[in-house]
């Protein structure tokens, strides 16, 4: 399986609750809910969903998704709630808990080699949506096949950003990318190796 992650992030890139303000409310984080999605940013998230064969999440995205998705009754038409009830769903925690979501595995102890494991499976992508602690753990440790970022036109100003002030430096190569009519640009990378110290030289 190929791994792939999806963020949403503002241009400045904040991560922190974009769907409402009670998702991650850490660091007195009172702007939640920025993220407002058109019609196309929707269909495309839509399709995302209905390419995964499983997910991945790290403990406390999973946590929010559990108590919304997860309580929440079949709608009847959400290709997200589909999926995220008949897939597989996997939670990287360094502490074992137990999951209330049907169908939950909880790795803990050698993660990477688990999810090593989970990507040499035949299908066709092991999701990780949100996550922004396992997002940057999995891009440091090379296991990330592929990045889809939705950049939403707003500046929130504070918040946990996707990447940190300091951390290692990657190269990405675009794959594909597009802007939706009210300003949303969705763009898909791919992790190229490590920058060297000459600019443009990848290794």
């Amino acid at each position: 399986m190929k791994l792939t992650t999806t963020a949403q992030v503002s241009v400045d890139g904040v991560m922190q609750a974009p769907g409402g303000p009670e998702e991650d409310e850490r660091g007195v984080f009172e702007r939640g809910g920025w993220a407002h999605f058109d019609n196309e940013a929707g269909t495309v998230m839509d399709e995302i969903y209905q390419r995964a064969d499983a997910f991945l999440f790290g403990r406390r995205t999973y946590e929010i998704f559990a108590g919304s998705w997860g309580t929440w009754n079949d709608p009847g038409d959400s290709p997200i709630w589909t999926a995220l009830h008949t897939r597989p769903k996997y939670v990287a925690s360094t502490t074992p808990f137990d999951p209330k979501w049907t169908n939950t595995t909880v790795l803990s102890g050698d993660v990477a080699g688990a999810i090593r494991e989970l990507k040499a499976k035949a299908g066709g992508e092991l999701q990780v949506h949100g996550s922004g602690a396992l997002t940057r753990w999995l891009l440091e440790n090379d296991l990330i096949d592929e990045m889809n970022l939705f950049i939403f036109p707003v500046v929130v100003g504070q918040g946990t950003r996707l990447f940190p002030d300091t951390g290692p430096e990657r190269a990405l190569d675009l794959v594909d990318s597009r802007a939706t009519p009210k300003g949303i640009t969705i763009q898909v990378y791919r992790p190229a190796g490590r920058l060297r110290a000459v600019a443009g030289v990848r290794s």
